[in-house]
């Protein structure tokens, strides 16, 4: 680990300061990727998978490197997930055996979605504790479980993924600020936004076959 980022030293140059705290050029150009992600999610375009991919390679190594250890682990799944989610959106079918389109949960899958993240938490906390020296052991455990919920969420279409995406960014707004990562807390907050904008405009496209289109500009 110490390897990776000692290798990874160049990218950690500061671009600029913010509110105090230095921002380098790896936050930012993280930042930027992430947000063009954002904005083919919004639009349902498989573009969003890609830059998925390459956004959480540098927030792992930017995370590394600020002891957020669930986060950084996260962002391996998230390049395995992105990969399944690309696949999904071009490839996938719903229940019905049709092409996926944009969808809503059933009451059952939303208390799984529920179980699954409250019961992960604590377990990936005792981890994170017993095996890592993070100082925020469960406020890092709970946003990276939630993470991976709505990653899946996302990869099948159903419109709850803005919903857990939104709480996800409120929560790691305040943990963000807690490192002094004032680029990262401002996308995030941008995150919280767009995560309403998302979810509005999902339930407009909700069981229409178009949307699984690339959109066009």
């Amino acid at each position: 680990m110490d390897s990776l980022l000692q290798a990874a030293q160049p990218l950690f140059a500061v671009a600029f300061t913010l509110w105090g705290s230095p921002a380098t050029w790896l936050e930012v150009v993280a930042f930027v990727l992430a947000l063009g992600m954002v904005g083919c999610n919004l639009r349902v375009h498989p573009l969003a998978w890609p830059l998925a991919m390459v956004s959480s390679l540098l927030y792992g190594l930017l995370f590394l490197h600020s002891r957020l250890y669930g986060e950084a682990g996260l962002q391996l799944v998230f390049i395995a997930a992105a990969a399944w989610g690309w696949w999904q959106w071009l490839r996938g079918r719903g229940g019905d055996g049709t092409a996926l389109r944009v969808h809503r949960l059933g009451r059952r899958e939303r208390l799984m979605t529920l179980a699954f993240v409250f019961g992960t938490w604590p377990l990936l906390a005792a981890v994170l504790q017993r095996f890592t020296d993070s100082d925020v052991a469960y406020l890092d455990a709970l946003p990276t479980v939630g993470s991976l919920a709505g990653q899946v969420l996302l990869g099948r279409k159903a419109i709850e993924n803005w919903a857990v995406w939104l709480a996800v960014n409120v929560f790691s707004v305040a943990l963000f600020a807690s490192k002094g990562l004032w680029l990262t807390v401002a996308l995030y907050a941008l995150f919280a936004v767009l995560s309403v904008v998302g979810w509005r405009a999902w339930a407009a496209l909700e069981g229409r076959t178009d949307a699984r289109e690339p959109a066009r500009g």
